[in-house]
């Protein structure tokens, strides 16, 4: 007879995250976060109770695993990276030596993840929540926004290196033009967030970057 091969803990422990992590956004798409418990990503899932508390102190802290194991997921299978000045592949936005053509791919790519059903409603309730609960907001922040923000500090310091934008421009700040404006477009819902607005975002902010002549 065959020896019987052991189980394999940590693959069955990965199976599980994962279908925990998919029952939390499911439930968060379909009655809200409000609406969304414990229990009801426990049964979702097919795993006890107890399982999730093992992992996560609050129905916030699976969500927010879940979220950020979602966009992990959504930035694989867009190809997470963009091709530098040398024709080489590069982590971060692409560096082709046009900054606004860069700053339009990126940007629109933005508007297609904010407007995918499977992300919206975790993200919202992700930036809802972490407004009434600082420590939420905190590490939302931490984990998800600040790698992502780095990524426009590092474009925008090499524009300003090859005098695409003006020396005296704090990359902070300016990343604020472009990420500020779909934010509020998309968070309030004052008007459809779109390509065409992501192409003008870029469009004013880069023209008021650009160096003085």
């Amino acid at each position: 007879m065959a020896p019987t091969k052991a189980p394999d803990s940590s693959r069955r422990s990965d199976r599980s995250r994962r279908a925990i992590h998919d029952a939390a956004l499911a439930l968060v798409t379909e009655v809200g976060y409000g609406r969304t418990t414990i229990e009801g990503i426990a049964a979702r899932a097919g795993v006890g109770k107890q399982t999730i508390y093992r992992w996560w102190p609050s129905k916030a802290a699976v969500l927010m695993d879940a979220f950020l194991d979602l966009a992990g997921r959504a930035a694989e299978e867009a190809g997470a990276g963009g091709e530098t000045r040398s024709g080489e592949t590069a982590p971060g936005i692409p560096d082709t030596g046009d900054l606004a053509a860069d700053l339009k791919l990126v940007l629109r790519a933005t508007v297609d993840e904010l407007n995918d059903p499977a992300l919206e409603a975790p993200t919202r309730a992700l930036t809802a929540e972490g407004i009434v609960d600082a420590k939420l907001g905190a590490e939302f922040v931490h984990k998800l926004l600040d790698p992502q923000l780095a990524l426009y500090v590092t474009r925008l310091r090499a524009a300003q290196e090859a005098g695409d934008v003006r020396a005296d421009v704090d990359p902070r700040i300016a990343l604020e033009l472009l990420i500020g404006p779909l934010m509020h477009r998309w968070l309030l819902r004052t008007l459809p967030l779109t390509h065409a607005y992501a192409d003008e975002i870029v469009d004013y902010a880069v023209g008021g970057l650009a160096p003085r002549t």
